[in-house]
């Protein structure tokens, strides 16, 4: 087979991932693998005028690569004599598919070397393993991009076939928004007319005819936005998610020094995605959505009554709550507004920037600034999700190809929480275009349910963390004193779970008790209310604002039961990592002794080591990965420099090497050590001989700074230094090692934006779980439980398991849990250790037979 790539419409950070990921799982595969230059507009113009201008030069024996006066320049020649041999290529041998000479002129940008090859004219090139190597790391799409207006004509399409068919490709991976796959299946539609009407103006053989009667698409959503139906992410709606929260997070705090207002405008045409994550993520005060514009002919008032003052009563789904309380006199100093590009209001009249500051200024006195992002929210380095998503895309999209058949439909790879799917592209491609109808219909309601229930209940999450009221929710009767501590190592998003605890407390009239210190503050009676005021500025920080400890309830069970009891304690919310586990553990085994206990308690996991069972993410984790991957992004800077140098990094992840292994996979690192699988003398002799083998095949001068991530507890003998050494010694001529230690930076730093909308989301679930579990329990039997009436279930954990979340009882955790390792007996990304190594070609090299790409 071979399959062609594409990027189309807007450019998004992460494409790039899904084009090297493509073209290395072709070659894995035995695929010829070719990408299209600028698009659409690309396919449709093909390589026509090159294959022209190399027939004129051929008539007069020149070679098409290099003007006829000048030689070739030392960078124009690959490993093989390009021209002349890609037709020649081994597919199913990766070293004959290493490079084919236009690598760096795509990831340059410069469309020929001087004295050398060129790209001119050129649109369809095939590439191979090397001439995409770093691609990941780039933001944008390095093949280019361009709306095609030729291509939305049947001439234009039928152009577009006739260039596949005569360079032989037979399937098509396009990324791009809903109208680049809404081409992609209008494409595939005419596929069989196309080719009919080109064997019939005879431009097309009849052998040719028949071999491509049927053409395979699979489409990969790229798009800031996160507009596209059927798919919780599309490729660069987190990068961008991350500019917006950077500018937002610099933003806070001169608004808080002058006491200012500032309106804050992002993408989103038609979808508000954006808007409503920096809104959490940010900690905002008010936000304009496209899909659910202010219910009330004056929204200025509706916006002014939830910043400052009390004018009426509105319903929570149109961002206004009954009996606000004024932000400003209890003390706020800064407001910030975010509206997305594609505000309006309910008559689908725009609302701009500028007017509301007009609003804020006039109506509130408040000093206010507008700040336009633009496309800063499309630039710089894809972040780790952006590179670890698209290339898992990636290789399902290319797997879709090889298992498509004429009578299966055009797929759309997704992403439903964890889990990558497909989904059939007409269905994804007519429902996102049934929400912007909904809501140029006005019809509002219908445009956020096809949204889906997730936009739903986070649009409701941010009224909820961000609105004050009078008035709680909840009768007398059903409110609780609920505490809140932190257990374990401080990981990113801990505050930002906390400070939603605390404010949804506030709002339904539960009493939220901070815990400061953990088991051990709760013994030193290091316990105060918390204000919905002091947890404003919690989350963006990092840390643990609480403060925390690894120290257990066992270190006194009885004296943590008094405790309880001392402070009427109904409720507990523990976040923290493996130790908040084995916490809940002790807690309900103490129930048998301590009535105290028999309360309902929840535990939000947060560790960067990832390594609670049973649920696929912690809090801590991506802003970890985040970490790492900017201190590897400069590690392999210095290393390409060098030419040939090596670095050994090593990072955290007790005895879990979670963050070794996807951070090896979103930094291409060549080999990566785990705890799980261990380090012995063979494969530390393989990993040599696969590095001097790859080195060799590098062109001269020119090696590739390579990466090897090392978890600390991978092996207590083949520590960092040794294998540093070791790879100095065996790396002779060929390549030089260093190493790099990142220790505690990993657990620092601001957490990420998907941390933080992660940690609103769970800890008001977690908020939720312990309302209904307290009512349940007050329906057992009164005044004192026994334990055998105890609901278990009322010990749990909230748990993200591939596309659902779902609250575990703490007996049920304990049979999936590795005590003696303090990880889970089993995880979802174990396969992915295969991956980084296959993507970085050991095996293939090193002639250890087929090659397996399943996540198992």
């Amino acid at each position: 087979m071979k399959i062609a790539v594409l990027t189309s419409g807007g450019d998004s950070a992460g494409m790039n991932a899904v084009v090297r990921a493509v073209v290395k799982a072709g070659i894995i595969h035995g695929c010829e693998t070719w990408v299209v230059r600028e698009g659409y507009e690309g396919l449709v113009r093909g390589n026509a005028a090159y294959n022209e201008r190399k027939q004129t030069l051929g008539a007069l024996k020149l070679s098409p690569r290099f003007p006829i006066s000048s030689a070739p320049s030392p960078l124009a020649f690959s490993r093989l004599d390009l021209d002349d041999t890609v037709e020649k290529a081994d597919a199913k041998n990766l070293a004959s598919n290493l490079r084919f000479g236009d690598g760096d002129l795509l990831k340059d940008g410069t469309s020929e070397f001087l004295g050398g090859r060129t790209l001119k004219g050129r649109y369809i090139v095939r590439v191979g393993w090397d001439d995409v190597r770093g691609w990941f790391a780039e933001g944008g799409t390095l093949i280019g991009t361009a709306r095609s207006k030729a291509f939305r004509t049947r001439e234009g399409r039928s152009a577009a076939a006739y260039n596949l068919i005569v360079e032989g490709i037979d399937a098509l991976v396009v990324c791009g928004g809903d109208g680049s796959l809404t081409g992609a299946d209008t494409f595939r539609a005419e596929w069989p007319e196309l080719i009919a009407e080109l064997h019939a103006a005879n431009k097309i053989t009849k052998e040719q005819f028949e071999k491509h009667s049927h053409l395979k698409i699979v489409g990969l959503v790229g798009s800031i936005d996160n507009d596209m139906a059927m798919t919780n992410f599309t490729i660069g709606a987190a990068t961008a998610l991350h500019r917006i929260c950077e500018a937002i997070d610099n933003i806070n705090s001169t608004a808080s020094s002058h006491s200012r207002a500032f309106v804050v405008e992002v993408m989103g045409r038609d979808c508000g995605w954006l808007a409503l994550q920096a809104g959490i993520a940010g900690g905002a005060d008010f936000i304009f959505l496209p899909e659910r514009p202010p219910k009330a002919d004056c929204w200025e008032d509706e916006m002014c009554a939830a910043i400052q003052h009390v004018s009426h009563t509105i319903s929570i789904r149109s961002l206004i709550h009954a009996n606000y309380c004024q932000h400003r006199d209890v003390g706020k100093r800064k407001t910030i507004v975010i509206i997305a590009e594609g505000a309006h209001d309910k008559h689908l009249n725009p609302i701009r920037a500028e007017y509301v500051k007009d609003v804020l200024a006039d109506r509130l006195g408040l000093d206010t600034r507008v700040t336009t992002l633009g496309h800063t929210q499309r630039g710089g380095r894809p972040c780790a999700v952006d590179r670890i998503i698209p290339t898992l895309q990636g290789l399902e999209a290319v797997k879709a190809l090889l298992e498509a058949k004429p009578e299966t439909p055009s797929y759309m790879i997704g992403l439903a929480e964890n889990k990558i799917i497909r989904v059939p592209l007409v269905e994804a491609v007519a429902k996102t275009k049934s929400i912007a109808k909904a809501v140029a219909d006005k019809d509002f309601d219908l445009a956020m349910n096809l949204r889906g229930q997730e936009y739903i209940e986070t649009l409701e999450q941010f009224v909820n963390i961000s609105t004050l009221v009078y008035e709680p929710a909840l009768p007398p009767e059903k409110r609780m004193r609920i505490g809140i501590m932190h257990v374990g190592a401080p990981a990113g998003g801990m505050n930002a779970a906390s400070r939603a605890a605390a404010r949804h407390c506030l709002r339904q009239g539960h009493v939220p008790l901070a815990i400061h210190n953990g088991f051990r503050g709760l013994l030193d009676r290091a316990i105060d209310e918390m204000t919905w005021l002091g947890v404003d500025a919690w989350a963006v920080r990092g840390g643990s604002e609480l403060g925390t400890n690894r120290i257990l309830p066992s270190v006194d069970l009885g004296s943590v039961a008094a405790r309880l009891q001392e402070y009427k304690i109904q409720g507990l919310l523990v976040i923290g990592g493996y130790e908040a586990l084995s916490s809940l553990v002790i807690l309900e085994e103490g129930r048998k002794h301590y009535p105290a206990f028999q309360i309902p308690i929840v535990h939000l996991p947060a560790t960067l080591s990832n390594n609670v069972p049973v649920t696929d993410f912690s809090l801590g984790s991506d802003t970890s990965l985040n970490a790492l991957v900017d201190a590897c992004d400069a590690i392999k800077q210095s290393a390409s420099a060098s030419r040939d140098r090596m670095f050994v990094v090593e990072t955290q992840g007790g005895k879990c090497g979670y963050i070794a292994t996807l951070g090896a996979l979103a930094t291409g690192a060549s080999l990566v050590y785990t705890p799980e699988h261990g380090i012995t003398l063979d494969t530390l002799r393989a990993d040599v001989e696969f590095l001097r083998t790859r080195y060799k095949l590098d062109v001269q001068g020119r090696s590739e700074g390579r990466l090897v991530i090392r978890n600390e507890y991978s092996s207590e003998v083949y520590t960092t230094a040794v294998i540093t050494k070791m790879l100095q010694e065996e790396g002779g001529s060929l390549f030089d090692a260093r190493s790099a230690a990142l220790g505690h930076t990993l657990q620092g730093g601001i957490p990420s934006p998907l941390d933080r909308s992660r940690a609103v989301r769970l800890s008001l679930m977690c908020m939720t779980f312990l309302e209904e579990q307290h009512e349940l329990l007050k329906k057992q039997h009164q005044p004192v439980l026994k334990p055998r009436d105890v609901c278990h279930e009322s010990v749990a954990v909230i748990t993200i398991q591939a596309d659902s979340v779902k609250f575990v009882p703490v007996r049920e955790m304990l049979a999936h849990a590795d005590a003696s390792n303090r990880r889970g007996k089993e995880t979802w990304w174990s396969g992915i250790k295969n991956i980084v190594e296959v993507f970085a070609g050991r095996p293939q090299f090193l002639g250890l037979g087929s090659v397996q790409l399943e996540l198992v």
